[in-house]
This record gives C-alpha cells, sequence and structure tokens, in this order.
C-alpha cells in the first residue's frame, strides 16, 4: 500500500472514531482546549507512523492506544499554558492514581472490554481490573452535592434518580421541560445537571442548560443522547460527559461521579 492509501485509510479511520476520541479527552482532561490538543497531536503521530494499526487487536484500539501513549508521555496540556480550569483541572487529576481515571472512563464511558482496557494502557487484565477497584473508590471519596434531572422520561427519570441517591447525592428535583427546569433550577441551584436533549414538549435540554447556566454559575453537565453524532460534530463547545442511551448503570454512576470530583468539566454552550 502506498504512503497516499495509507493516508486515506487513516484519514477513513480517523472521520469515523475522531468525535468519540476528543470526548475521552474532554472527559479526562476537563477542558475541551486540552482535550482537543491531546487528539491533534495523536493524530499528528499517527501521520509519522501508524504502525500502531498493524498491532492492535482493533482500529478504534489502536487510535485510543496511541492518544494513551501521547497522554501517558507528557501528562499536562500541549503546548498552550493552562487557563484557570485547566489548571484547576490538573490539580484535580495530581491527587489521583495513575491510569484509574483512564481505565474507569474507557471501560464505561467508551464501552471498551477489561482486555481492550489493558491493551490501549499497556498492562494486563488483573491489573485493570485492579486500577477500576481503585478509581470507583477515589471517586466515590468526591463531595456530595445537589442534582438536578431534567428528563421527559418518567421511568428513565426514576433510575436515574435511584443511582444518583445510591451514590449519595440529593436530587433537587425532575424537570420535564425547559420552562420547568429553569423554574427548578431558580429555586434551588444545583452542583450538578443531568440533562436528556429532547424534551417532552419538544422543546431543547441543551437550551434550557444553556438559559440556567447564563448567569455564569459553573457546575458540570451530563448530557443523555440516543444521538451523540448530533453534538460531538466539533463545530461548537461539546460537553465533556455525554452519555449514549441505552446506557447501562455503571455508566451513569461513572459519569456522575467524576463529573462531581471533576467539578471543572467543560458544559456545552450554543
Amino acid at each position: 500500500m502506498s504512503v497516499t492509501d495509507q493516508k486515506k485509510q487513516l484519514s477513513l479511520i480517523v472521520a469515523e472514531m475522531l468525535p468519540f476520541l476528543r470526548r475521552y479527552g474532554r472527559a479526562l482532561t476537563g477542558s475541551q482546549a486540552a482535550g482537543d490538543r491531546y487528539a491533534g497531536a495523536t493524530l499528528e503521530a499517527l501521520l509519522q507512523d501508524r504502525s500502531i494499526f498493524d498491532t492492535a487487536s482493533s482500529d478504534r484500539v489502536a487510535l485510543y492506544a496511541a492518544f494513551h501513549q501521547i497522554w501517558s508521555s507528557l501528562g499536562t496540556p500541549i503546548e498552550d499554558a493552562p487557563d484557570p480550569l485547566e489548571e484547576a483541572a490538573q490539580k484535580h487529576l495530581s491527587g489521583l492514581t495513575p491510569n484509574t481515571r483512564e481505565a474507569l472512563l474507557l471501560n464505561t464511558i467508551e464501552g471498551f472490554s477489561v482486555a481492550q482496557v489493558a491493551e490501549i494502557v499497556q498492562t494486563d487484565t488483573s491489573e485493570v481490573e485492579h486500577l477500576l477497584s481503585i478509581a470507583l473508590q477515589e471517586m466515590s471519596k468526591s463531595a456530595t452535592g445537589m442534582v438536578m434531572i431534567i428528563e421527559d422520561e418518567p421511568i428513565i427519570a426514576m433510575q436515574l434518580q435511584a443511582v444518583v441517591e445510591e451514590l449519595g447525592h440529593t436530587v433537587t428535583g425532575i424537570a420535564r421541560t425547559h420552562a420547568d427546569a429553569v423554574a427548578l433550577a431558580a429555586k434551588q441551584t444545583p452542583d450538578l445537571i443531568m440533562s436528556d436533549i429532547q424534551l417532552a414538549d419538544k422543546s431543547s435540554g441543551i437550551d434550557a442548560v444553556n438559559e440556567i447556566l447564563q448567569d455564569g454559575d459553573a457546575m458540570p453537565v451530563i448530557f443523555i443522547t440516543a444521538f451523540p453524532e448530533r453534538l460531538l460534530t466539533g463545530e461548537r463547545p461539546e460537553p465533556a460527559f455525554l452519555i449514549t442511551k441505552p446506557y447501562t448503570e455503571d455508566e451513569v454512576r461513572s459519569a456522575v461521579s467524576q463529573a462531581m470530583f471533576f467539578s471543572s468539566t467543560a458544559t456545552l454552550n450554543t
């Protein structure tokens, strides 16, 4: 295969998987800018040497493994000096056991198996299981807080509430529409928002969140949607935590625990 053909093949692979790699980068660093810098550095490295695709079990594993090599070798945001949010994010990360959040995000949010996580972070499965156990312990030590749920389907809302309360947080209420959400937030400011995208009256969960945050209140947001590709376009700021329907309770636990711990998570603005 010629160099030109190899670059075309790499472009096709990246085009399909880059939005989700960028999501992982944002969740890992706590900043869209920092996450995107790591993703960009990964692509530059792959253009120079794509041999990792020849040995990895899948193209997706290869892409994330290349990202992890860049991340683990540098450990801080690339090139630009961190802004205050990135600096706070790095302080959070410095107190964690190495590779624990990586393993948890890769397993629960990105959906890799334990064996695939082991391949990505270059260790064995028993070590990954150990890292996941430590990660859950460290995340559980994050401060408890107030969580607002924006969800129009009653059964899903109840499931989310049960998981949130099981983690020790308090649910301030459940809103089914944009207007309900804004009114609920005005009554009691939450520490975290979990929001569906399409609400009962055809209003937008994104618009509701943006209106709640327009006064400058900084809080983590977890969006839940059956169509993640609509938000992972690269055309505007994107959420660090984006759960895809159908989801598992482990995904919800991981996202909530990390968002509460890592409160500098970037939210979505239109």
